[in-house]
Parts: structure tokens; C-alpha cells; sequence
């Protein structure tokens, strides 16, 4: 059987896969603090043929080898972690983070999960929690009698609020967590990720302090999609999956041929 019947299939095998996380990116175009998922091809096995440097005479060698590869494979998927751009909401609980961190989130298992949206609300209790009703990790809750627009969230992470017919007072501090690896965090939805042995212990600190970005009340992170760039890796895909089917029905053609030597 022809090699370039499973190379082509690999390769039309790969760009499925490929469509599948464009088709992700696509869906999260609006989706706050997303980031884009960038797909990692590598090349299969090779069959060597003969050894580069082998002996084609007494006193010669052959200067290349002769292999043939057997297609690819996706090798891996990553989440590109940059910054994306900032949008003024006005919101007094929305927090945009400028640079590396993400926001400690507690989860219902009361393990941490980490974010880098920052849709916060406000609770029944006054907890500042995410869409979910997940807790900020670091507890903050805001005064019952204090209006949501008197909330002063400082670029180092203090929060403050103003009660009815009293002064501003501190009511928590808001850390973020950064990652040796945050690539290797790994996804659970809802924005969220936890820890996984390839991303590292979380750093944790003060925005603004030992390498963590800043706070910006009234701003969201925008997702890092941009869909142009989409739409142009769509069609690559689309192509190279156009032209290795192409090479299966090629393949297929010259198998025909061989097949109908002897009638």
C-alpha cells in the first residue's frame, strides 16, 4: 500500500483538529479575558531508507540519506497568554488586570481556581463573586449600607467603600497570582483554570509588586481573538485539507493504474 495514502490521511486527520480550535477562538471572540489557542503541528516517523554518510563505493559516501516521512500529527494545543485591551465599562465592580496575574478565585470544592476576568458583582452577602457567584478568594465584601458606585478599587488591589453618612474605610485587599508556566494551566470553563503540574505553584502578591500587573476599576480585558487572523487560518486549513485529499484521491488514481496492468 501506498505511504502517501496514510501521510495524506494524517494530514487531513490533522486539520480537522486544527478547524476544531479555530472554530473555539471564533466562539470566544467576546469572551472576557479569553485568550487564543494556537495549534502545534509536528512531523511523524521517518522510514530510512538509507543512512546519510552510508558507503556508495570503496573510498565514497552518499552526502544525504533517503527517508520518507510518514505525515503529522497535532503535537500540542497553547494558549497564548498576552495582554489584551482593556474596555472602559464604567462598572464600579469590573476590574481589568495591565500585565501578568490572574485573579483567586474560590471554587464550591474550595479549591482555587484563577481568572483573568473580571466581571465581579456584587452577592446577597455583598461578596464581591464572578458571573457564577465563585467568591473573590480574598474575601471582600463591601458594606450593606455603602452604594455600589461610592467602591474605590486602588491599582495595588485595596478596596474601599463609603457607608451611608460615614468616611471611606478599607474593606479588603485583592492579590494575583502569576505562573512560572501559565500555559500549562489547565482549562475548566467559566474562564477559569487550576493549577496543573506543568504551570508551577501559583506566585502570589500585590498588584504591582514583584512582577504583577495593576488594577483598573471600571475596565474589562477584552479577548485576544482577533478574527481576521481566524478567517485566514481557516482558510489555510481549508486548503491544506483540500490538497491532501488530493493526494488520497491521487494515490488512489495510481493504484487504479497498477491494479489494471494485467486484464
Amino acid at each position: 500500500m501506498m505511504r502517501s495514502l496514510w501521510s495524506s490521511a494524517s494530514g487531513m486527520i490533522g486539520q480537522q483538529k486544527h478547524m476544531d480550535v479555530l472554530s473555539n477562538n471564533i466562539a470566544n471572540v467576546n469572551t472576557y479575558g479569553g485568550k487564543k489557542v494556537r495549534t502545534e503541528f509536528q512531523d511523524l516517523i521517518y522510514q530510512n531508507l538509507r543512512d546519510a554518510g552510508a558507503d556508495s563505493g570503496a573510498d565514497s559516501q552518499y552526502p544525504t540519506g533517503l527517508a520518507i516521512g510518514l505525515g503529522t500529527r497535532v503535537a500540542a494545543t497553547q494558549r497564548v497568554f498576552v495582554q489584551g485591551a482593556l474596555q472602559t465599562t464604567d462598572n464600579p465592580t469590573d476590574i481589568g488586570i495591565q500585565g501578568e496575574g490572574f485573579f483567586r478565585i474560590e471554587l464550591p470544592d474550595g479549591t482555587i481556581g484563577y481568572t483573568r476576568d473580571g466581571t465581579f458583582k456584587l452577592d446577597s452577602n455583598r461578596r464581591m463573586v464572578t458571573t457564577d457567584g465563585y467568591p473573590l478568594a480574598d474575601g471582600i465584601t463591601i458594606d450593606e449600607t455603602a452604594p455600589s458606585d461610592s467602591i474605590v478599587i486602588a491599582g495595588d488591589g485595596q478596596v474601599s467603600c463609603t457607608p451611608a453618612g460615614g468616611e471611606q474605610q478599607a474593606v479588603g485587599q485583592i492579590t494575583l497570582a502569576r505562573f512560572v508556566n501559565p500555559a500549562g494551566l489547565t482549562a475548566i470553563g467559566k474562564n477559569l483554570f487550576i493549577v496543573s503540574a506543568a504551570s508551577g505553584d501559583p506566585i502570589e502578591g500585590n498588584p504591582g509588586e514583584d512582577g504583577a500587573g495593576t488594577l483598573t476599576q471600571g475596565t474589562l480585558e477584552m479577548s485576544t481573538v482577533q478574527i481576521v487572523e481566524e478567517m485566514v487560518e481557516m482558510i489555510i486549513a481549508q486548503r491544506a485539507y483540500e490538497s491532501n485529499s488530493k493526494a488520497v484521491i491521487t494515490s488512489d488514481s495510481m493504484l487504479e493504474v497498477a491494479n489494471g496492468l494485467k486484464r
